[in-house]
């Protein structure tokens, strides 16, 4: 005879955390426990959760459908934490570039989706944003009328709710995101004031912790995760000094280390923050002026050239493009314009295939048709 465990699913009144309950019994092989007792019939629930977590984010809503068991159990958040643990972590890339709000594709089955509108104000509609994906939550930084204010995207609960605000509000800054945590520093208070502090968001909480100031205050710079450590680079002290330090935050001794020379490709107010991506812990970036992907050398403290981008972005300073990473492959968000109208076209290239005679064999990914060539916003989500 064999224990048998069988585990029920539901979310606290926050919608945040998830309460099991468990109850064991004894499975002597009788037929006294009944085709629903477990969640795949003839496996215990520890072996059939794992299984669970190996389908695909695309077949949830599916899955959700079967019984009240399982729509719990997807509604819960469980699999999604379970997932990370067994590495079974899909990528989805969401952004905005059309007036209508936002939209997810989700490169495994090909698909766009569009996300419900935010219940947000007008000031907060039309105002400039940012956007930063962490953990299960797509956040969404923008002005209110009164206010900053931080909207967050559930893909648990399928949903827009008010994010908990910074403990020092700001707008401009730059951000990274590992796991279930994320990093902002720098950017601009409601004031115009430009900062040096830093605030680390644990989305299983959902609050903000103050970290430790830099060393330099700036705006319009960008933010990494490599190597365990958090990064910082380029941006502005003033509207007319660019900064090309960059400044390493160690979580575990709580301090930054400023880096010279880190990002020398500054080219005054008009230029869009460092167009920057982490794949593999090593660090590329766009030259937007020529148009090349670089690779950063970090013994170097150097930049290596790679070859050239699959679109333009000299034309706008560098704004209304995205560079991020998705999972093994760099991906570049930007709009095109041909005989069927305006598109958005997202291109991928794996690192690990290499370049061949200083040409980078970039691979469409997905192209949504019908919709403003301007990259507003973008952000990649692993869950």
């Amino acid at each position: 005879m064999t224990k048998k465990r069988r585990v029920d699913f539901s979310l606290n009144e926050d919608g945040k955390k998830v309460k099991i309950n468990t109850r064991e019994g004894v499975n002597d092989g009788s037929s006294r426990h009944g085709p629903n007792d477990s969640l795949l019939p003839g496996l215990i629930d520890d072996v059939a959760l794992n299984c669970l977590a190996w389908v695909s984010r695309s077949d949830y809503a599916s899955l959700s459908c079967i019984n009240k068991r399982y729509n719990k159990l997807i509604s819960s958040g469980y699999l999604y934490g379970l997932r990370k643990e067994l590495g079974a972590v899909e990528h989805s890339v969401y952004l905005v570039c059309d007036p209508r709000g936002w939209e997810a594709f989700d490169p495994n089955v090909n698909r766009w989706i569009s996300l419900p509108r935010i219940p947000c104000d007008e000031c907060f509609n039309h105002a400039d944003k940012e956007s930063l994906a962490v953990g299960c939550e797509l956040l969404v930084f923008g002005r209110e009328l009164m206010e900053f204010a931080i909207w967050k995207y559930s893909l648990v609960l399928q949903g827009w709710v008010k994010c908990q605000g910074m403990n020092r509000p700001r707008c401009l800054f730059g951000s990274g995101s590992a796991g279930s945590i994320a990093i902002v520093a720098g950017g601009s208070d409601k004031n115009g004031n430009v900062l040096k502090s830093a605030e680390l968001y644990d989305s299983s909480s959902g609050t903000w912790e103050l970290l430790p100031n830099m060393h330099t205050a700036r705006r319009l710079c960008s933010g990494f995760f490599m190597d365990g450590k958090f990064y910082v680079i380029g941006g502005m002290s003033s509207p007319t000094v660019s900064l090309s330090c960059g400044e390493e935050y160690d979580l575990k001794t709580r301090s930054w280390r400023k880096i010279e020379g880190m990002y020398p490709y500054v080219n005054g107010a008009a230029q869009a923050p460092p167009l920057v991506a982490v794949v593999d812990n090593q660090l590329y970036a766009v030259e937007h002026l020529t148009n090349m992907v670089k690779k950063y050398d970090k013994e170097k403290n150097t930049w290596d050239e790679l070859g050239r981008l699959p679109v333009r972005a000299d034309s706008s300073n560098g704004w209304g493009l995205a560079f991020k990473a998705c999972g093994e492959k760099l991906l570049v968000v930007g709009g095109q314009r041909g005989p069927e109208g305006e598109a958005v076209v997202l291109n991928s290239w794996c690192p690990k295939s290499g370049v061949t005679n200083s040409t980078i064999d970039w691979k469409i990914l997905g192209v949504k048709e019908h919709v403003g060539v301007f990259v507003y916003n973008c952000a990649v989500m692993g869950c």
